[in-house]
């Protein structure tokens, strides 16, 4: 099931499948948040907004519509 990272909830972790096209693409990218990089979800604020997740053994912090750019697919266990 492909959703976007923003629905993923706090400890789960996912597979990145892409980065919807706009302007934020290339930071991404850049950051390392790449296709079939897994990355989980460490934290989120009470509002949901930022999100914590930890990309190649770094904490990265996203805003909210940040997250909605990237999709992702459910590991299964």
């Amino acid at each position: 099931m492909t959703t976007s990272l923003d629905n993923i909830p706090i400890g789960q972790t996912v597979k990145v499948k892409g980065i919807s096209d706009g302007s934020i693409k290339r930071r991404l990218m850049d950051m390392g948040i790449v296709p079939g990089l897994e990355i989980s979800v460490e934290g989120k604020a009470p509002l949901g907004d930022p999100i914590e997740i930890l990309v190649r053994g770094y904490k990265l912090t996203l805003r909210k519509n940040e997250a909605q750019s990237i999709l992702v697919e459910k590991e299964v266990e």
